[in-house]
C-alpha cells in the first residue's frame, strides 16, 4: 500500500475588517481536500486561533462574489471565499 494523498484543490480566502485583524493576514491560498465544503473550510480556519474563531461566528461569506446560502456546498478549485464581518455605518 502506498501513501497516496487524496486530491486537493486551492481556495483563496480574503479577510475584511475585523476578520483581517483576527486572521493576521489580508488573504491567503489554502490547499484543501477535494470535496471540502464551506463548513469544512470554516472548521479549518477556526483552528487558527480563538480570535478568528469568534469573528467567524459573526461573519457572512461570499463565494466568487455571491452570498453563500448553503455552507454544505462543495468548493471548487480556485474559488475565492470572502470573509465579511458585520459592518456598521450609514
Amino acid at each position: 500500500m502506498t501513501g497516496v494523498s487524496p486530491p486537493t484543490i486551492e481556495i483563496h480566502v480574503r479577510y475584511f475588517a475585523a476578520a483581517r485583524a483576527a486572521a493576521g493576514v489580508e488573504d491567503e491560498t489554502l490547499s484543501v481536500a477535494s470535496g471540502t465544503t464551506v463548513t469544512d473550510l470554516l472548521a479549518t480556519l477556526r483552528t487558527r486561533g480563538p480570535k478568528l474563531a469568534v469573528v467567524l461566528d459573526r461573519c457572512s461569506f461570499l463565494c466568487d462574489g455571491i452570498a453563500v446560502r448553503d455552507v454544505r456546498r462543495a468548493l471548487e478549485t480556485n474559488q475565492t471565499i470572502d470573509v465579511l464581518p458585520p459592518f456598521a455605518g450609514g
